[in-house]
């Protein structure tokens, strides 16, 4: 087993991302990226993503014991995905006494436009426009989900280029929000960013002037869900177990549709 000596500036974290079609686990040392493996997105469910910890523990020599801080997406996303992998990220930190951290999808993907745009490259270089990214000073980052029915999931961003790492320079404007679409287009600034796969439910009708991130930016990934755990981990945050749940920002179509019988309203 590997030897690992965890100080309060020292955090195993064991990072997870269930929310999308692409899922992925992480295993950092602090911020830095020491293993990330995709999901199978055919398989994915609480009897597969446990095994997906477990190889990538063992592959890195690390016992579960030694993991300090278990980040995971918490929302927007798949219903089912995001159930999954909370109740995975919980079971996992009580069974060896770590702390939990909930992160929003959209912070996630949010954070890996900001590291194009500041050209930091992450565990993996992110493709970048042959021109290279733009001035990232001041601009704000519109991370965007599909919600269906004319609707996006949106996290508004701004990046302060003074800050030093991406993760600290990306600065939340707004909690994440369910909007129309044409609510959100007319909010949308001249010089905006905009990132995620909620980018194809609008192309063709982003305003001149707005810049797309790469594509390669938009999957949420699980190391990156680590990054931003682990920011806030050092900026004092720490969530509760018991509390910690998805943050769907609507109801399920089930659920809705069950309020507008007779008797629910």
């Amino acid at each position: 087993m590997r030897e690992f000596h965890p100080t309060p500036t020292i955090v195993l974290i064991l990072a997870i991302e269930t929310s999308g079609l692409a899922g992925s686990v992480a295993l950092l040392e602090s911020g830095r990226v020491l293993a990330e493996a995709p999901l199978d997105p055919a398989r994915r469910s609480a009897q597969t993503l446990a095994p997906a910890i477990d190889r990538l523990l063992r592959d890195q020599q690390m016992a579960p014991q030694q993991v300090g801080l278990v980040a995971v997406t918490v929302g927007p996303g798949s219903f089912t995905g995001l159930r999954v992998g909370v109740t995975t990220a919980k079971t996992f930190a009580y069974a060896v006494r770590a702390q939990v951290q909930g992160v929003s999808t959209l912070e996630v993907i949010g954070l890996q436009a900001a590291e194009w745009l500041l050209a930091e490259p992450p565990a993996e270089p992110l493709a970048m426009e042959a021109a290279g990214p733009p001035a990232a000073a001041g601009r704000e980052v519109h991370s965007l989900l599909d919600a269906l029915r004319g609707e996006l999931f949106v996290g508004r961003f701004r990046i302060d280029a003074l800050a030093g790492a991406a993760a600290r320079a990306l600065l939340r404007m707004a909690d994440d929000e369910l909007l129309a679409i044409d609510t959100w287009l007319a909010q949308l600034p001249a010089g905006a960013v905009v990132c995620g796969p909620g980018v194809q439910r609008v192309a063709g009708r982003l305003p001149a002037g707005v810049i797309t991130a790469p594509e390669a930016t938009w999957e949420p990934r699980a190391a990156t869900v680590g990054r931003v755990a682990w920011r806030d981990y050092e900026n004092g945050r720490r969530d509760d177990l018991w509390k910690l749940a998805p943050a769907y920002l609507r109801p399920s179509y089930a659920e809705e549709k069950a309020k507008q019988r007779p008797g629910n309203r």
